[in-house]
């Protein structure tokens, strides 16, 4: 520790936001070494601005470190500047709370958040001193870990990883941990802690399983190859949110973060089955706190790290049975402390006047939905359940309450999607701005913008669409250019489109198999790192790794995928079953929608024994047909 510290007294000053790197925030855990059985390094495999705002890093932070003889610790993935400082200086990847090299902890683990961090792994990895391939790793020393959402498709990384988690990690975390501090006492090797560990439900260990190909390129078959390892990993799931671990303190960070406040999570999962949305389904079933836990966890947050603000997390808040009930006993505690009550995630068809009397002093300025589609067919098509009156009320509300702009969020090339739904999302865009013209002027706000996202839709394992191509890049610019020339009013309507070389390579290490990670590796050693920071990104040089490698992008990204294909990640269970996202594909070229869980239960295969509100109804097979 000493070594790093006069290194990192050297060149601190010469880093953009040195604060990044120096550990020692308020909140921090630092433990005396000697006391200490199991070291983990959590890494998050982006900058430390966007790490610290994830909450499930902060869950298991608090998790790990409230056991006393376990010691976790942050990584974050160092700006290109302090990298090279690093490597320059002999400077090696390290924990923030202990300055020590991270090759030294017992597990080294990521959080997989998004595809195109992918690579930051393997930088981070080589930056630590720790080799990338797991074979090459043969020492018990450090187990390499990984979990989050990718993780329900980690075939493109499984060479470099030992162990991954499949769902929630709260109890599975301390299980896998209890059992290596045990075998480490007894002097085990690497092997048998792997074999062990795949008995723990959620554990998947790549090592342990084969995969065949077909001679057409698909996969023919994934067997396990030792006896311990089962034929289906399922993922974990946390039945009872009010029982189970939340941290009562944050780590406050030194410098600003891109969420940057309290964070409450209110319910885990989605009712609602947008057939587009990989959370909707990955984080099945639906689960809510308690309102009184829900409360107690937001005033002890606030009083322990003097955050003014705490945002109300989860993927659709105002999806909470008791949601004005909620906000009126929350608003007793925050309205007198004066702290900002910020309720992100909210959908457009339960949004009503006190939601926006609640959330006016954080965001008067300006409030986003995403209608995903710009037409009542495709967002049929897409089940997403909100109509062109639901969208055109909620609009209406905002303007006569002095709001002034409104982003809204869609998608290009869903499947079924025409030219007349692409120029559906200009007419959209222009009737919501005559809506405020027609609002009375003593009630709006003095200037009106409309803001208007497009991204490219993404394929995504475990959601009705994961059997659809990709538009390719000649179709996504066709409908560009279409919505381009559909805006009539450019100057108060804001149009922005999304990049799509991002979203095709997204698209193929979302639904790749075990032959990209030597695609991977190569991309990597060309320099291919920080993917999702547009000045980084190299399109090229990714290109080139499949050309060498013989590989088709376009295998992997916009080739239509048939029922009976074995997937990828055809050994991994998530809960939703297969035959439900075939039902639900085939109701999506009919255009016909499925309703959600609040309205009846629709048959995803996900039992009442899984602490769902809305889980094993009576009605749980009345739309298999």
């Amino acid at each position: 520790m000493e070594e790093i510290r006069k290194k990192l007294d050297k060149i601190l000053l010469k880093a953009l936001k040195p604060a990044r790197y120096i550990g020692g925030e308020i909140g921090s855990v630092v433990k005396e070494r000697d006391k200490v059985d199991v070291r983990f390094a959590f890494c998050f495999p982006d900058t430390y601005d966007v790490g610290m705002s994830h909450l499930g890093m902060k869950i298991l932070y608090g998790l790990k470190n409230a056991v006393p003889n376990w010691w976790c610790e942050r990584v974050f993935m160092p700006e290109h500047d302090f990298e090279k400082l690093m490597r320059d200086n002999g400077i090696p990847l390290y924990g923030l709370e202990s300055l020590d090299p991270i090759k030294d902890f017992d597990f080294i683990g990521f959080t997989l958040q998004y595809e195109l961090s992918f690579n930051n792994v393997l930088q981070m990895l080589d930056l630590a001193g720790v080799p990338v391939l797991s074979k090459d790793r043969k020492g018990l020393t450090p187990i390499v870990v990984g979990g989050g959402p990718c993780v329900c498709n980690p075939e493109p990384m499984a060479d470099f990883f030992d162990i991954f988690i499949l769902g929630e990690g709260e109890e599975v975390n301390l299980e896998l941990l209890r059992l290596y501090e045990k075998m480490k006492s007894e002097g085990t090797d690497k092997e048998s802690f792997l074999r062990a560990a795949a008995g723990i439900e959620g554990i998947y260990v790549p090592g342990f399983y084969d995969v065949e190909y077909n001679d057409d390129g698909t996969v023919s078959s994934i067997v396990p190859n030792v006896p311990e390892a089962p034929e289906k990993i399922r993922k974990r799931v946390i039945t009872d949110l009010d029982g189970v671990y939340y941290p009562e303190s944050f780590v406050v960070p030194f410098s600003e973060i891109v969420h940057d406040r309290s964070v409450v999570e209110v319910l885990r999962g989605c009712i609602r089955g947008c057939r587009f949305c990989q959370a909707g389904f990955i984080y099945r079933p639906f689960r809510e706190k308690n309102i009184d836990t829900i409360k107690s966890e937001t005033k002890c947050l606030c009083e322990q790290t003097g955050y003014e603000e705490v945002s109300l997390s989860s993927l659709s808040t105002s999806d909470h049975t008791r949601i004005n009930d909620l906000l009126l006993s929350l608003s007793d505690y925050t309205d007198g402390e004066k702290i900002n009550l910020s309720l992100p995630s909210l959908r457009l068809d339960s949004f009503n006047e006190e939601l926006l009397e609640r959330i006016q002093a954080v965001r008067k300025s300006g409030l986003t939905f995403a209608p995903e589609a710009g037409t009542q067919r495709l967002r049929d098509v897409i089940n997403k359940n909100i109509t062109e009156e639901e969208i055109m009320s909620t609009c209406r509300m905002a303007f006569e309450w002095g709001y002034t702009q409104v982003k809204l969020y869609f998608m290009l090339g869903l499947p079924e999607e025409t030219d007349e739904d692409v120029r559906g999302i200009a007419e959209l865009a222009e009737k919501i701005l005559q809506l405020y013209y027609d609002t009375p002027k003593e009630k709006r706000g003095r200037s009106v913008q409309i803001a208007v996202s497009t991204a490219t839709f993404v394929p995504k394992p475990f959601t009705p669409f994961e059997f659809e191509p990709q538009a390719t890049p000649e179709e996504i610019m066709h409908k560009q250019e279409v919505l381009r020339s559909a805006v009539k009013s450019p100057k108060k309507i804001r149009l922005s489109m999304h990049f799509q070389n991002t979203s095709i390579l997204e698209a193929v290490l979302a639904r790749g198999d075990r032959r990209l990670c030597k695609v991977i590796f190569d991309a990597w050693k060309k320099g291919c790192y920080m993917d999702s920071w547009d000045e980084y990104f190299n399109f090229a040089l990714w290109q080139e790794a499949f050309e060498e490698n013989g590989i088709d992008m376009g295998f992997y990204a916009d080739r239509r995928r048939s029922y009976d294909e074995t997937a990828p990640w055809s050994h991994l269970d998530y809960l939703v079953s297969r035959d439900f996202l075939i039902r639900e594909n085939k109701k999506a070229h009919r255009a016909i929608t499925t309703r959600n869980c609040k309205e009846g239960c629709s048959g995803c295969g996900i039992g009442a024994d899984m602490g769902g509100v809305y889980c094993g109804g009576k009605n749980a097979s009345a739309q298999k047909r």
